[in-house]
């Protein structure tokens, strides 16, 4: 009965609410319950959002306008000594936009970024998840093993970049130096376009298999135990414990992981920068890379850089609207997506 007069309460006082204008209802809504009887949860929170608002909001406001102009060194308000030089960039629309995307360059950076992203984030699943399987069996030395695997992780991405460039040296590296001891000829790592491509895929591999190896073991060790000694008390192989078992458990982690990194892989500047500088030439440039050319070298142009940003942003919002509808449509089909 006490249940029921609740319910019947909650029920009435919605009722109430509902009949009320809109205007009237929001600010009762917002009185009551978001400022009244929960202040203290804004209060923590409002640090969070003044911090994400002057670091990330108006940095992307501004740069969304500058996208919208012809700013560049040239044109830009600066000083030079007592003297104050007033900007005389103008608004010029979509023009940046239309330039960008009517360029053959940009369609091929977009091309390489797409199979670089895709090569990176393949390698970092199907690495990570081997390693994952292999750390969440039995066996001596586990928490050592787990601590080697997971140091590439651990060391900073520009020490790691660094190493990574003396061991691709032609003439003095590590690499050019076993190949040469068994009888092959040594490689240009950095200096082909093709090599310079597989050697920053190389890197990053080596950078993001950790996380996702952490991440994916996470998931299995969550996974039942049992449901593996079911399946093979009724017979099921290896291949089918792994499918119907495995991949499944591991679709709530893996759903999470696989759009972290990929977002994380298609933005991952400091390791092409780093090793190659985007070169030889431009053919290891991705669009972060190229666009912090523009932006930094030579005749500054703000507001190309600025378009490239903001089209790599609205590239990666489309890409995760996408994959989570896909998913959604896959759960509602009753299908487990990995």
């Amino acid at each position: 009965m006490a249940v029921g007069s609740r319910r019947a309460t909650a029920q009435a006082a919605d009722g109430d609410v509902r009949g009320l204008p809109r205007a009237r209802r929001s600010k009762r809504f917002f009185g009551s319950h978001s400022l009244g009887a929960h202040w203290y949860a804004w209060a923590m929170v409002s640090p969070v959002v003044i911090v994400v608002g002057v670091l990330v909001g108006w940095p992307l406001v501004r740069g969304i306008y500058l996208s919208l102009t012809d700013a560049t060194s040239m044109n830009i308000g600066h000083k030079i000594g007592m003297n104050d030089i007033p900007p005389t960039y103008k608004f010029v629309g979509l023009d940046n936009y239309t330039q960008i995307l009517s360029s053959s360059e940009f369609w091929s950076r977009l091309t390489w970024t797409i199979v670089w992203t895709f090569a990176c984030v393949a390698l970092h699943v199907g690495l990570g998840l081997g390693l994952a399987m292999l750390l969440n069996r039995p066996m001596r030395f586990r928490g050592v093993y787990r601590a080697i695997l997971v140091l590439p992780w651990a060391v900073p991405a520009v020490v790691s970049a660094f190493i990574w460039r003396y061991l691709y040296s032609r003439d003095y590296g590590v690499l050019n130096a076993m190949l040469q001891a068994v009888g092959l000829p040594r490689w240009d790592w950095l200096g082909d376009p093709l090599h310079a491509k597989i050697s920053v895929i190389m890197v990053n591999v080596w950078l993001g298999v950790p996380f996702m190896m952490v991440a994916l073991l996470g998931g299995l060790q969550s996974i039942d135990g049992q449901l593996y000694e079911a399946a093979a008390v009724d017979g099921a192989s290896a291949w089918q414990r792994f499918r119907n078992i495995t991949l499944p458990g591991l679709a709530p982690v893996s759903r999470s992981v696989v759009l972290i990194g990929t977002i994380w892989t298609f933005n991952q500047f400091p390791v092409i920068w780093l090793v190659t500088q985007g070169g030889p030439g431009d053919s290891s440039s991705i669009l972060v890379t190229r666009a912090y050319k523009e932006a930094f070298q030579g005749v500054q142009d703000f507001s190309g850089a600025a378009a490239d940003g903001v089209i790599v942003l609205l590239l990666l919002v489309v890409m995760s609207i996408g994959y989570r509808r896909v998913l959604r449509r896959q759960d509602t089909q009753g299908n487990e997506v990995w």
